[in-house]
């Protein structure tokens, strides 16, 4: 269960990661007044950003996770954006194999007081399966509210480097059965523009 956390936190990160660091390549200093027009307001269609995640893993734990994501700068200092998630996992540890699947939606707003800061609010549905006795898995869903911070530092080009760390609202450290084992998420990693 914390191999799959580890997986689920680090795939999460590359899609939050992914609207952070086009967040991050558009926010620009202000100009100074000049006597120059103002310039055209950019459309919406401008604004909106791709992304997500996508996950490998191969081992005693075998795990795909695929999290694709929209987004659209409200601000030069906030975005909001939605995306899906889907995880599947092999754990050979056990005889036979257990094949797990989870699936879910997320929501999230980001606001960058500097450029390389932000803070972010996040909302999570996830439809997970879990390890029952007897090596049975049923299912069951939660629903989580992430909130923290992070910093987004373009590398060059379209990639950047992320880190963040959220906390997790609604953790219940007594559900044996929960999909997350701690209330900390730490999220870092490499983002590439789309």
């Amino acid at each position: 269960m914390r191999h799959r956390t580890a997986v689920a936190a680090l795939a999460a990160a590359l899609a939050i990661g992914a609207a952070a660091e086009a967040t991050a390549q558009t926010t620009a200093p202000p100009k100074p007044a000049t006597a120059a027009p103002a310039p055209a307001k950019t459309s919406w269609r401008d604004r909106m950003f791709f992304g997500g995640g996508v996950g490998l893993g191969f081992g005693d734990v075998d795990f795909v996770s695929i999290e694709p994501l929209i987004g659209v700068r409200l601000h030069t200092q906030v975005t909001v954006g939605a995306g899906v998630l889907y995880r599947w996992t092999e754990d050979n540890r056990y005889d036979p194999d257990l094949n797990t699947t989870d699936y879910g939606v997320r929501a999230f707003a980001q606001y960058f007081p500097v450029p390389q800061f932000f803070l972010q609010a996040e909302y999570e549905h996830l439809n997970y399966e879990y390890l029952r006795a007897g090596l049975s898995t049923d299912r069951d869903t939660a629903s989580s509210i992430f909130a923290g911070g992070g910093i987004s530092q373009p590398l060059g080009g379209q990639a950047g480097f992320y880190a963040a760390a959220l906390y997790n609202f609604s953790y219940d450290g007594d559900d044996l059965a929960s999909p997350y084992d701690s209330p900390w998420v730490i999220r870092v990693g490499v983002t590439a523009g789309f």
